[in-house]
């Protein structure tokens, strides 16, 4: 009978080291090679399993057909840089200064690329930590703050490239840094409303209204009509008042989206004064479905693909 010499002690131990890491340095080679043919198919299979059908790649119409033609261009490498440029949370915000002013911009407290450097004792004793490379990725930070839990956070963030989160390929060259920013209240204290402008051909069109906490999700023309459209089952769909500046809100969505066949413009009005929150040109990462289905195709035609290409 024979036997196999198992290894042992530190000699051993080693082995076993270097084995692990050479398979984690393979894979890791591997995912990058492969990342446009996988992400390709990643998110042919995404579309197929939320519509119940394949993607039409060749001529999309609908909103969602074209939102997932932009993430597969993209993915091919066909992007303008400017995309990459403008989801980055601080390289965005010199584009918004010289486009409607530094007065729209929320207040930067500190920006880095290392969360131990974070200067907790100068900050105020509320703000907001986000990452630059990421979306839906915060922390709020009222009165006391976990040291120790926020740079373990931000040091995730940081290690991650948020691209194989959902094949999101304006984020993967994205510089990883930390931005943190003042936290907006309105006079009774409570959070701001999330406004986000739907912007086709620099043009907006609806409005979607989000609280803090995400559960509401009432759509509005730029009338302040409240539309028959439930998107992706948001059906809690509540009366939000008109804000008393929308038209300043439409102007600045206007000139921040120009040049663009879709963008979202999300922008925060408080106390009257409208400040921009972000850039998002491929929302939920494609995860989007209308009821009823005929604003899909509506949005759609709304959208010139060809403005894609040309930013």
């Amino acid at each position: 009978m024979e036997h196999s010499i198992q290894p042992t002690g530190i000699t051993g131990l080693r082995g076993m080291l270097r084995d692990t890491w050479l398979v984690d340095q393979y894979r890791t080679v591997k995912r990058r090679m492969m990342r446009r043919s996988e992400g390709e198919l990643f998110l042919l299979r995404r579309y197929s399993r939320i519509h119940g059908k394949p993607l039409n790649l060749t001529n999309p119409q609908a909103f969602t057909e074209k939102l997932f033609w932009r993430m597969i261009t993209w993915n091919r490498g066909d992007m303008p840089p400017r995309f990459t440029q403008l989801a980055d949370k601080y390289a965005a915000r010199a584009h918004v200064a010289s486009m409607v002013g530094e007065k729209h911009l929320i207040k930067l407290l500190w920006h880095g690329d290392d969360p131990r450097a974070i200067p907790f004792d100068r900050l105020p004793a509320k703000y907001v930590i986000k990452p630059s490379h990421a979306a839906g990725q915060v922390i709020i930070v009222k009165g006391h703050a976990d040291r120790d839990e926020i740079i373990r956070t931000a040091s995730g963030w940081l290690a991650s490239n948020y691209y194989w989160h959902g094949r999101e390929s304006q984020y993967y060259g994205i510089p990883p840094r930390i931005v943190i920013e003042e936290y907006l209240t309105n006079e009774d204290g409570s959070p701001p409303l999330d406004y986000k402008f739907y912007c086709f051909n620099g043009v907006p069109d609806q409005i979607i209204v989000r609280n803090h906490t995400h559960n509401i999700h009432p759509i509005f023309d730029t009338t302040w009509t409240l539309l028959d459209l439930v998107v992706s089952n948001c059906t809690e769909r509540p009366w939000v008042p008109k804000p008393a500046n929308l038209e300043e809100m439409l102007v600045l969505a206007a000139k921040l989206s120009a040049g663009f066949g879709f963008v979202r413009i999300d922008l925060y009005n408080v106390n009257g004064r409208v400040y921009f929150g972000e850039f998002t040109f491929t929302p939920a990462a494609g995860i989007i479905k209308y009821a009823p289905e005929s604003w899909d195709l509506a949005h759609g035609k709304k959208w010139d693909l060809s403005l894609d290409v040309k930013c």
